[in-house]
């Protein structure tokens, strides 16, 4: 099995060489940079499998950064750490597509459980091959692509699996804390908003997919708010 290519981003080197010293100890395969600039470059020349963040930079912040990867193509996941536990931080870097955050200071035992459990929802082990649909969206689990109609979506692995079990679970109602109980796996100290603005970025990638102003052919959007209950992802009814 190939290792797992970590790069570390943070301007403190003492941090950051530690977060790369206990991954390496895992038997992964980890890089460090301490400014935004320097962790673009080695994006392009290492092509970690995930990204460990720091918001605050000397040049480019972590959420430049965060903007310029996707602004490229990658899908890679990205970990914000953060040393402000302010909800407007949390949410620029969700809202952006990042994966998850956690504040300074951290235990980085408990940054190497979220990093592993972010990558399970891009490469964990699936028991079968299996193409889940609803209305005109299309999801293999075999090869992890998703497409509406005839356009394919770019998806991180987060929003990957908070899709998967949208579609899963169809045409139930999910509440917010199954939703971050199945893809986060650990507590998210009750912050469901992180449920929010992932489901709402997976609403507008979806929108841009159909062509049709987010609708599913009859004029209403294919994943459901259910006031006072959670998220459906259903056709419409007729």
């Amino acid at each position: 099995m190939d290792k797992v290519r970590l790069l570390v981003v943070d301007d403190d080197p003492p941090i950051a060489d530690l977060v790369a010293t206990v991954a390496r100890y895992e038997g992964w395969e980890a890089v460090t940079a301490h400014s935004g600039e320097q962790a673009l470059r080695l994006a392009v020349r290492f092509r970690p499998d995930i990204v460990v963040l720091d918001v605050m930079l000397p040049d480019v912040d972590g959420f430049g950064v965060l903007d310029r990867l996707r602004g490229a193509g990658t899908t890679v996941p990205v970990v914000f750490l953060t040393a402000r536990d302010g909800v407007a931080d949390r949410v620029a870097g969700l809202t952006r597509g990042g994966d998850d955050y956690l504040v300074k200071p951290f235990a980085v035992e408990e940054l190497m459980a979220r990093l592993r459990t972010v990558l399970r929802r891009g490469t964990g082990p699936l028991p079968r091959r299996s193409v889940l649909r609803v209305a005109d969206l299309a999801m293999d689990e075999d090869t992890r692509e998703v497409r509406r109609g005839e356009r394919r979506l770019s998806l991180t692995p987060t929003e990957y699996e908070v899709l998967r079990y949208l579609m899963r679970k169809s045409p139930a109602v999910l509440t917010k804390a199954q939703i971050l109980d199945h893809v986060w796996e650990y507590g998210f100290g009750g912050r469901s908003n992180v449920v929010e603005l992932v489901v709402s970025r997976l609403r507008r990638k979806l929108e841009h997919a159909s062509g049709m102003d987010g609708a599913d052919g009859a004029g209403e959007p294919l994943i459901r708010t259910v006031r006072g209950f959670g998220y459906a992802i259903r056709q419409a009814a007729g």
